[in-house]
């Protein structure tokens, strides 16, 4: 059975958009998954197709109106886990996104302008997912993140199915910042004109000293960049 996404936007162009060029957008040719973008605006009924209004207590912009959105959400015949795209939501990490792929069905709203009212939030009972302490335009590019990191961890879609447990964040790495990669050629010479090296330890063909480093890379990175990773006892 495919993982379906049901997406209520007012710009269902956006979608799969750059998606289509990627692991998911192959994935998505093989039927692994599939999405229903539906237009919010068409089912609104005046002339202009008015989605949103003024607030009520005042203030700047424009909040998109409950009874539209929910229109559009009750045309979605299974709408499974509920999601609305939204900064003050659960912040988007590996562990909800495997969660999250785990599910038949999601509906995800992207809201616009100063956002949504919040009573078809209740009324339907959303989750609110942030993808990151900053405010965008629109949910959609919001959307689009949280499907890639879920479409990817579907099976059969990285083809080798340890690929996500030795990336950041995975299993392998206990949940730390993935170590540093390397390629031929082994010695190369920027335009910088530098010269940088493969470290020594990657060549030897020594396994158990490969993984060490790695391990220690590992550390050392989640250390500088992300100490909120590390554990407490480690």
């Amino acid at each position: 059975m495919p993982f379906n996404i049901n997406i209520l936007t007012l710009f269902p162009e956006m979608f799969p958009s750059m998606l289509g060029e990627s692991l998911a957008g192959r994935a998505l040719e093989r039927g692994d998954w599939n999405y229903n973008a539906v237009n919010i605006r068409d089912f609104a009924k005046d002339v202009h197709k008015t989605v949103d209004d003024t607030p009520y207590g005042g203030g700047a912009g424009m909040v998109m109106r409950a009874d539209i959105i929910e229109k559009a959400l009750l045309s979605v015949p299974k709408q499974g886990r509920k999601i609305y795209l939204s900064p003050r939501g659960r912040v988007l990490n590996q562990a909800l996104a495997k969660e999250l792929s785990q599910e038949d069905t999601l509906t995800l709203l992207c809201g616009r302008y100063e956002g949504v009212d919040q009573r078809v939030l209740d009324a339907h009972e959303f989750e609110e997912v942030s993808i990151g302490d900053y405010v965008l335009s629109g949910g959609e590019p919001a959307a689009l993140i949280l499907m890639d990191a879920c479409i990817r961890l579907l099976p059969g879609v990285m083809g080798n199915e340890d690929t996500a447990d030795n990336e950041s964040f995975g299993s392998n790495t206990n949940g730390l910042l993935e170590y540093p990669h390397y390629t031929r050629p082994a010695e190369w010479k920027s335009e910088n004109g530098e010269t940088y090296e493969v470290p020594e330890v990657l060549k030897n063909g020594n396994h158990a000293k490969i993984e060490q480093w790695r391990d220690e890379q590992s550390i050392e990175i989640t250390k500088s960049v992300r100490p909120d990773l590390i554990k407490k006892d480690a």
